[in-house]
């Protein structure tokens, strides 16, 4: 069995959760010992495994249909989670989701990361096979390390002796940008760190404005990577994540795995595998968020950091890697 991987653009978008999510892809066929290539040259592989919604797509697919190749799309997109995101994003995303529809229908089996984005794919009227299978985390990457925290230390200093919350994703609305500026205005007792950038040409204006405008203890440094970031997830005393709407959340795994306490909002994507109070916290509203920060941080609230690790270790690379396996041979 050979698997063709096709990510379109990464060049462009590798420093989103999909770019990640294939990282780990290809980690997790390795770890199954599944071969795979990414040459679209190649014509000797069983199935095409696609994984991004763009201009080539549909003559990938086509291409691979030509050859009597097996499809598998995997639908790390939703309309949903497209809405509030880049400019204009809310006015084409209905033309995103008939796209969507188009392309995951031509598939032989579609793979999302949970359960939740699969209701919100079956309820376009899909009637493909849908398999919930994690993006799965490397463990190894975020094991204790006083080295990369100190890695990260040196880049940041003025966080050393400072208590501080962070969040990572690109900056849109979708992921809850201007409820983590407002909840660092409520609380200047400690620091705000948001990690991502993107172009802001590609933002809307009130995004922009409020990124031009944030209080003394907000930061945004841009996009941080390898030792550095895996150092903050483990230097920082709060993860917040107060997104809106995910697929699953890969920062969240990333979090978890670097045995850190992990503030979410209470939304679908997290159903049911992060369990409120149980591996993490979740809240419901800015209030909410400025109450727990606080009781997180000073340790009013039970450290969640060894149950919420079970939570990643359950979506190891390696697990995932013969969940994919399973899928293959029931395609093929």
């Amino acid at each position: 069995m050979k698997i063709l991987l096709y990510f379109e653009n990464e060049s462009m978008i590798h420093v989103s959760g999909i770019g990640r999510a294939f990282d780990h892809q290809k980690k997790a066929l390795t770890f199954a010992n599944i071969e795979y290539t990414t040459d679209l040259n190649c014509t000797d592989y069983d199935i095409l495994h696609i994984n991004t919604v763009l201009p080539l797509s549909d003559f990938v697919i086509r291409q691979a249909r030509r050859l009597n190749k097996k499809v598998i799309y995997h639908a790390h997109s939703t309309e949903e989670d497209f809405r509030d995101s880049f400019v204009f994003s809310n006015v084409f995303s209905p033309i995103f989701k008939q796209m969507l529809i188009n392309l995951y229908s031509k598939s032989d089996a579609i793979i999302t990361p949970t359960p939740y984005s699969k209701r919100l794919i079956e309820n376009y009227g899909i009637t493909v096979p849908i398999y919930p299978i994690s993006n799965g985390i490397d463990l190894s990457n975020y094991a204790e390390s006083d080295a990369k925290k100190q890695q990260f230390y040196e880049s940041f200093p003025y966080l050393r002796d400072k208590k501080w919350v962070m969040g990572v994703g690109l900056p849109f609305k979708r992921k809850g940008i201007l409820d983590f500026i407002e909840v660092a205005k409520a609380l200047p007792q400690y620091e705000f760190v948001w990690f991502g950038e993107l172009n802001s040409l590609l933002l809307p204006t009130d995004i922009n404005e409020a990124l031009s405008n944030y209080p003394s203890n907000c930061h945004f440094p841009g996009y941080v990577q390898g030792d550095v970031i895996q150092g903050a997830y483990q230097a920082t005393n709060c993860f917040f994540f107060p997104t809106y709407e995910e697929t699953e959340g890969i920062v969240v795994l990333e979090a978890l795995a670097s045995h850190q306490n992990v503030l979410v909002r209470n939304i679908g994507a997290f159903e049911p595998w992060l369990v409120d109070k149980e591996s993490c916290y979740k809240g419901k509203s800015i209030q909410e968020f400025i109450t727990l920060i606080p009781q997180i941080i000073e340790g009013e609230l039970p450290s969640l950091v060894d149950q919420g690790y079970e939570v990643a270790k359950a979506r190891s690379i390696d697990r995932i890697g013969f969940e994919l396996k399973k899928v293959y041979e029931s395609v093929l």
